[in-house]
C-alpha cells in the first residue's frame, strides 16, 4: 500500500517487553515524530533519509535478507524496497513450500497512478510464489477519513481493481473484497477494538478531542484487515507498504500479540524480569555454571556476582535484578521456557499443562519448562489455543518501498495531476508530462557532459528504475551510468523515457479493457449499498 491508497498497514510487543500480557501500555515508538521523522498514515510523510527508519522505527535493512529471496522482484533487486520488518518467516514459507499470504489494501481517493503500481507488483509477485494474496478496497477508511461520498469511492474503486486485474491478479487464486461488504472483517475488527484504548490511538496517531469515532474505527477496521488472512489458518503475511504506513503494521503486530492466549518468553527463576534484567541474569548464570561448590546455581549466588562484577547496564536493571534475586534467596537458578496467561481460558490453561513434557513448573499464571526451545514451546502454545478457539495469530511482516518522487520534485500526490503518471491517463498526456517533467540535470550540455549527471535525484531515472526498465536490469544500469558518465542528456532521456510511457500506458489500457468482463464475473460489490 503507498500512501493515498493504503488501507492497512502496524506495533509489536513482545513478549520479552511486556511480562504482563494483559496490559494496554502505550508503546513509546507507535508512530509519533521523532527528530525531523514522522510517519503520518493520512498526512505528508516526507522521507529525506531512510537511513533514519532504521534507526528510530526499528525498519530493517531489505538488502540483509536479499541473498534469501527466490527470483526477487526487480524493486527488491534495485534497492527500491529498502526495508522490511519481520520478513523471514515468509522467505521461509515461501521457500519451503508451506502457507503464507500476502495483503494490501487500497484507499480510492482518487486516479491510480505509477506510484500505486508499486503495490500492484508487489502483491501479484506474492502471488506468483504461491502465497494467499489479498486486495481489498478501504471504502471505510476513504468515507471516514477522507470524507469521500460513497459514489465516488464506487468509481474509484473500479478504477483501481482494473489495474490490479490488468496487471496480473488472479483472482481466481486470491480474494479482492471491500471492507464494508466484509463482515468477518467487521466482526474481527469488533474483537481487536476490545484489545486497544484511546491513550494508544491518540500516541501512535495523534487522535486528540476533535477526532470523530468513525475515523478511529476506521483504525481497527485496517489492523482487522491486516490480520485477517489469518482467520482460518494462523499463517506469515507480509503488508507491503510505504514507510508511512508503518505505525499500521506496528500497532496490527502488538493487537495479534494481545489476543493469543498464551505468551512464550525465557526465564531464569520463578520470579518475572524485565528483558535488560533477564540479559543479567543470563549472564550471571552463563558464568557461574559449573563453578559453584555444590553444582547448583542460586539466586543468592548471582546477586554476588552481579555486585561484584564490573557490568555496565542500566543501574534501574542492575538494581531490579538485585532486587528479586535477594528476595528469592536459595531459589536455583535455570534456564527455562515460560509459557504466560494472557487470555487463556481456564479449560485452555489445563489443556497446556496436560500438553508441555518433561519437567516443568506450574504457576498460577505462567507454566514454566526447562526442555522445550521457545521455538516448540511457541508452536505447542498455539496447537493449544487453536484447540481451545483461539486465533493463534503469528505477527504480521512487512516490507517498506521507497515513495516515487514527483514529476514536478517533490512527492508524487494524487492531489497534484503533473506530479503524477496516472495509470487512466491517455498516453499522450503520459507522454506529454514525462516530456515537461523535472531532472537532476546539469545546467548546460556542456557541463552534462563534463560533470554527468545526478541520477540519485532525477525524478526521469525514477520512471526507469521503478517502471519503465521493466525486469530489464542492464538497461536501467545503462541509462544511470550514461547519466552520470555525461554520455546521456536530459533531453534525449525525456523523450525516451516519454515514449516508453506511452506504451506503458496503451498497453495497460488494453489490458484494462479486457479486465472489464473479468471485473463483472466476480463476487465483488462494485456498488454500495450504503
Amino acid at each position: 500500500m503507498t500512501r493515498d491508497t493504503d488501507a492497512p498497514g502496524t506495533a509489536e510487543p513482545d513478549d520479552d517487553r511486556r511480562s504482563d500480557a494483559r496490559a494496554k501500555s502505550v508503546l513509546p515508538d507507535g508512530g509519533a515524530a521523532s527528530d525531523d521523522v514522522a510517519l503520518d498514515p493520512w498526512g505528508s510523510s516526507a522521507i529525506s533519509d531512510y537511513r533514519k527508519l532504521f534507526e528510530q522505527f526499528g525498519i530493517e535493512e531489505f538488502d540483509e535478507v536479499l541473498p534469501e529471496v527466490p527470483s526477487p522482484h526487480y524493486l527488491m533487486r534495485r534497492g527500491v524496497i529498502f526495508g522490511h520488518r519481520d520478513y523471514r518467516p515468509v522467505l521461509e514459507a515461501m521457500c519451503e513450500d508451506e502457507p503464507f499470504a500476502a495483503l494490501s489494501g487500497f484507499m480510492p481517493t482518487g486516479d491510480p497512478h505509477i506510484g500505486h503500481k508499486l503495490v500492484f507488483d508487489e502483491l501479484i509477485w506474492h502471488q506468483e510464489r504461491g502465497g494467499d494474496a489479498y486486495g481489498l478496497i478501504a471504502d471505510l477508511e476513504a468515507h471516514s477519513a477522507r470524507g469521500l461520498s460513497w459514489d465516488e469511492i464506487d468509481e474509484h474503486a473500479r478504477d483501481y481493481l482494473l489495474s490490479l486485474l490488468a496487471l496480473g491478479f488472479d483472482p481466481d487464486e486470491g480474494e479482492l473484497y471491500r471492507q464494508s461488504a466484509n463482515r468477518d472483517v467487521q466482526d474481527l475488527a469488533f474483537e481487536l477494538g476490545a484489545e486497544a484504548n484511546f491513550s494508544e490511538l491518540q500516541a501512535i496517531y495523534g487522535f486528540d478531542g476533535e477526532t470523530d469515532v468513525s475515523h478511529m474505527q476506521s483504525v481497527v477496521t485496517q489492523m482487522a484487515d491486516i490480520l485477517y488472512p489469518q482467520i482460518d489458518e494462523p499463517k506469515p503475511t507480509v503488508i507491503p507498504v510505504g514507510p508511512d504506513q508503518d505505525p499500521h503494521v506496528r500497532f496490527a503486530r502488538d493487537l495479534a500479540a494481545r489476543t493469543r492466549y498464551f505468551g512464550v518468553t525465557q526465564a531464569y527463576a520463578s520470579f518475572e524480569a524485565t528483558p535488560a534484567e533477564r540479559a543479567l541474569l543470563g549472564r550471571a548464570y552463563e558464568t557461574l555454571d559449573g563453578e559453584v561448590e555444590d553444582g547448583t546455581v542460586r539466586c543468592v549466588n548471582a546477586a554476588e556476582w552481579l555486585e561484584e562484577a564490573d557490568v555496565d547496564d542500566p543501574v534501574d536493571a542492575l538494581e531490579g535484578a538485585l532486587e528479586k534475586l535477594h528476595a528469592a534467596g536459595k531459589e536455583p537458578l535455570r534456564p527455562r521456557t515460560r509459557f504466560l496467561d494472557r487470555n487463556a481460558t481456564d479449560e485452555a490453561f489445563e489443556a497446556l499443562i496436560e500438553a508441555v513434557e518433561g519437567e516443568k513448573r506450574v504457576y498460577d499464571a505462567h507454566i514454566d519448562s526447562f526442555e522445550l526451545s521457545r521455538e516448540e514451546a511457541e508452536e505447542l502454545a498455539r496447537e493449544v489455543e487453536l484447540a481451545h478457539g483461539g486465533y493463534g495469530f503469528r505477527a504480521p511482516s512487512s516490507i517498506y518501498h521507497r515513495f516515487m518522487t514527483g514529476l514536478t520534485g517533490g512527492k508524487m500526490s494524487s492531489s497534484i495531476p503533473a506530479s503524477h503518471i496516472s495509470l487512466l491517463d491517455d498516453p499522450e498526456t503520459g507522454y506529454d508530462k514525462v516530456n515537461s517533467a523535472t531532472t537532476a540535470g546539469r545546467e548546460t550540455a556542456e557541463l552534462q557532459r563534463e560533470l554527468g549527471g545526478e541520477a540519485d535525484k532525477c525524478p526521469v531515472y525514477e520512471l526507469y528504475a521503478y517502471l519503465l526498465a521493466g525486469d530489464d536490469d542492464g538497461f536501467a544500469k545503462e541509462v544511470y551510468d550514461e547519466c552520470v558518465g555525461g554520455e546521456r542528456l536530459c533531453g534525449d532521456c525525456k523523450e525516451q523515457a516519454a515514449r516508453l510511457m506511452r506504451e506503458f500506458l496503451e498497453e495497460h489500457q488494453e489490458k484494462r479493457a479486457e479486465a472489464e468482463t473479468l471485473l463483472e464475473e466476480l463476487d465483488f460489490e462494485l456498488e454500495s449499498e450504503r
